[in-house]
């Protein structure tokens, strides 16, 4: 029998329903790799966590946050619309996305990865309406755009970005000269260090602003948001601008893993605090590879390899923190 909740938001089931199964197929294509059945690699592993599981949860936590903001909405009608199509669109996606990476690169598994794109676009659609929304209510002087729904709105716009390196990278398409595994590396990228993290700052300044406190949190927070573009940015132009961003980022994320453990002691829910805590562990041991990561790149240092960079710093972003982080902010704020 259904809840009044689930009856009046039906994403509720549907996030349930596409984090629960997509944890199983990513699970089948993990074993299947394990016993060599097909080739996917601890890089193509992680990308399929993101829309079978990451995203779901993302989308429901974001969902959970929204419903007491964006009260002087004016497009809130094509918000929900571009929302219900994608998630519609949503396990369709990922199981397209699925059988792309299971494909060799070219012209079918491209046309596969389409899938995931689709679905990359309406959800960024609807955080870019929903900013432009509340910016012209600012403009209009009847409200200030917080700072909360602008990473929510950010978060979805990571995801189109991500999905078009996905696409790229599918095709086996080398745009700027960019090598695999950078291409999909990116994707993995703004699926996690994007889309993931942004949800999951935004969440926390959410938290800590209806108990009316956030104030370092305000400085962290566009930090967090806005430097995984910079990253990606200086990938093309400047090994040197793509070093600094990563430190900066990476110090920005370890300050939410320090702030994390402070904000989980006023939790409520049990069960969240365990998974906060365990987040803010798995984050701050991830970003500290990510910093050494990315000055051994710099200096032309083979010392951490980006497999052992996926296997390591890509397990602890994607499941310990990523996972744990939306997990543990979900069962606070709907308990």
């Amino acid at each position: 029998m259904k809840t009044a909740e689930q009856t009046e938001n039906p994403n509720v089931l549907s996030a349930r329903i596409c984090a629960t199964g997509g944890a199983a197929v990513w699970s089948g294509v993990a074993l299947l790799a394990h016993f060599g059945s097909v080739r996917v690699g601890a890089i193509e592993l992680l990308f399929l966590f993101a829309p079978l599981v990451i995203v779901p949860l993302g989308l429901e936590l974001r969902r959970v946050v929204s419903s007491t903001r964006f009260a002087h909405r004016i497009h809130e009608n094509w918000v929900t619309r571009l929302h219900s199509l994608a998630w519609i669109a949503l396990p369709f996606g990922a199981g397209m996305a699925v059988v792309a990476l299971l494909l060799p690169p070219g012209m079918i598994a491209g046309l596969f990865a389409f899938g995931w794109m689709t679905v990359c676009l309406l959800l960024a659609a609807a955080g870019i309406t929903e900013l432009a929304s509340s910016l012209l209510v600012e403009i209009r002087g009847a409200a200030r755009v917080p700072l909360v729904d602008i990473a929510l709105a950010m978060a979805r716009v990571d995801l189109v970005v991500g999905g078009t390196w996905f696409v790229a990278s599918r095709f086996g398409m080398r745009p700027m000269g960019i090598q695999e595994p950078i291409g999909l590396l990116t994707a993995v990228h703004f699926h996690f260090a994007g889309f993931a993290t942004a949800t999951i700052a935004g969440a926390m300044l959410h938290f800590v602003e209806s108990r009316g406190q956030g104030r370092w949190l305000r400085w962290i927070v566009p930090l967090v948001v806005g430097l995984p573009f910079v990253i990606a940015l200086g990938f093309v132009i400047s090994p040197l601008l793509k070093m600094a961003a990563a430190v900066i980022f990476s110090a920005s994320v370890a300050a939410l893993a320090i702030l994390l453990p402070t904000l989980a002691t006023h939790a409520a829910s049990r069960p969240a605090r365990v998974f906060l805590h365990i987040a803010a562990v798995s984050v701050f041991l991830g970003m500290m590879l990510s910093c050494v990561y990315a000055i051994a790149d710099l200096r032309g240092s083979d010392v951490l390899p980006i497999p052992q960079m996926a296997r390591t710093h890509g397990l602890l972003n994607a499941v310990g923190f990523c996972l744990c982080g939306l997990l543990g902010w979900l069962i606070e704020l709907t308990s």
